[in-house]
C-alpha cells in the first residue's frame, strides 16, 4: 500500500487542527486560578456531555415512535455502574468504548 504525500500530509494537517483547541486551553488555564463559582460550574459539564451523548444514542425513532436502542442500553448499563465506582472520566470513557465495541462486534 502506498502512501500519496498530499493525503498524509492533509492527515497530519488535521490532527494539528484538532489537537491544538483541544490542548491549548488546559495549558492555559493550569496556571489561572478560577473563581469557586466557575469551578463548581466546569464540575458539571462532564455529566452534561454524558447525557447527552447517552439520550442521543439510546432513544431511536421508529415510524413516528420513539424506541429503546436495547443495543445500546446493554454497553451504558456497565458504563455508568463503573462511573458511579470509580468517579473517573476517563476510566468511563475507556470502558464505555470498550462495552460498545463489544457489543457492536456480538451484535
Amino acid at each position: 500500500m502506498s502512501i500519496n504525500l498530499s493525503i498524509l500530509l492533509i492527515i497530519l494537517g488535521c490532527a494539528i487542527v484538532t489537537f491544538i483547541p483541544r490542548i491549548i486551553p488546559f495549558i492555559v488555564i493550569r496556571n489561572i486560578k478560577l473563581p469557586k463559582i466557575a469551578v463548581k460550574w466546569l464540575s458539571f459539564i462532564p455529566i452534561c456531555i454524558f447525557t447527552a451523548l447517552i439520550v442521543e444514542s439510546l432513544i431511536i425513532e421508529d415510524k413516528s415512535l420513539l424506541s429503546i436502542d436495547w443495543s445500546v442500553l446493554t454497553a451504558i448499563i456497565p458504563t455508568l455502574i463503573i462511573a458511579l465506582w470509580t468517579k473517573s472520566l476517563s476510566v468511563t470513557v475507556i470502558v464505555g468504548i470498550i462495552c460498545m465495541a463489544t457489543v457492536r462486534f456480538l451484535f
